[in-house]
């Protein structure tokens, strides 16, 4: 007899461990669609977004199901090693990745591509129903300045497969690499628009101390633009605080007295630099870097005021 009951305990030892696959699960599966949206890749910064991964299961009571999302490298590829993942706006590249983790450091793989899946579970309690979800994080890293303006964007139609199997509780769960079947599936977008962007800084154009005014007195500064790559754009500088319309007669002033200055293009200051585009500005196109920009500055001789500060302030304007 004592056989007998040790055959009959293996033989539903077998029977449940058997079942657990085919605890028959109904699933279904959503990942939302992430947009960075508008970010300017000239600050030289990290870009960060964030959707849910939501999984529902239903079937018997006391049991739980494993989710493995497995998500690939979308429409617009990725590299091998899995890191990074491509955005793409015709031919040019923008690369970002997905990744199960706040800090960003762990890549939300594929069995079919590279990195690993992370396993969501979800315990079936009410009528043996249930529903999980988790974060999906993405993040567009910073060293991509010279990325053209664009809408950037990557599908995962046909690019993820979630694999998922009922097991009994108390029992270990399955590993996700073994998992291969039942699959479902889950559609989302990625996007991120690269927006034209130009900024500006200056120095101080200082024609330091002098005597009498009986001499050119030359000086200079730099501008510094940093504007998208590929967007051509325009400096002007206005006529100061005297409102002077010609760039060669602008004004520095100590009270009611003004020294009378020009602002030039050129080393020789025979081109004169001011606000009337096409006339008198600088133009060139943005590289995503910084660029400088060098302001010829000339005291003409002229009668010399009283002793003092003379000062002006210009109005530098980058049009694009």
């Amino acid at each position: 007899m004592k056989p007998a009951r040790r055959t009959c305990l293996i033989a539903v030892v077998l029977l449940l461990v058997s079942a657990s696959p085919a605890l028959a699960q109904t699933c279904n599966f959503s990942i939302d669609n992430l947009n960075f949206g508008n970010i300017d890749v000239t600050a030289n910064t990290a870009f960060t977004t964030s959707g849910t991964y939501s999984a529902s299961c239903s079937g018997i009571l006391l049991s739980a199901v494993r989710t493995c999302p497995n998500v690939g490298p979308g429409t617009s590829g990725g590299d091998p090693s899995g890191n990074p993942r491509f955005l793409k706006s015709g031919a040019a590249q923008l690369d970002y990745n997905l990744f199960s983790d706040a800090g960003f450091s762990t890549v939300w793989g594929s069995r079919l591509w590279a990195g690993a899946a992370p396993p969501t579970d979800i315990t079936l309690v009410v009528l043996g129903s249930g529903s999980t979800s988790r974060t999906m994080f993405a993040r567009i890293p910073a060293g991509q300045q010279a990325v053209a303006p664009g809408t950037y964007t990557s599908s995962f139609a046909g690019f993820t497969a979630i694999n998922f199997q009922a097991y009994l509780l108390g029992l270990l769960p399955p590993d996700c690499a073994t998992l291969a079947t039942p699959t479902g599936t889950a559609t989302f977008t990625v996007t991120a628009t690269v927006v034209p962007s130009c900024t500006v800084s200056a120095t101080t154009l200082d024609f330091g101390s002098t005597g009498l005014l009986t001499a050119n007195v030359d000086s200079t500064n730099t501008l510094t633009v940093t504007c998208s790559n590929t967007i051509p754009y325009t400096i002007l500088l206005d006529g100061g605080l005297s409102g002077a319309t010609n760039p060669t007669l602008r004004k520095m002033q100590k009270g009611a007295e003004t020294v009378t200055y020009g602002l030039f293009q050129n080393p020789a200051r025979s081109q004169p630099w001011g606000s009337t585009s096409g006339v008198n500005t600088v133009s060139a196109t943005g590289s995503g870097f910084a660029q400088s920009h060098t302001v010829y500055g000339r005291v003409p001789p002229q009668p010399t005021p009283s002793p003092g500060t003379f000062l002006d302030t210009i109005t530098v304007t980058v049009s694009f």
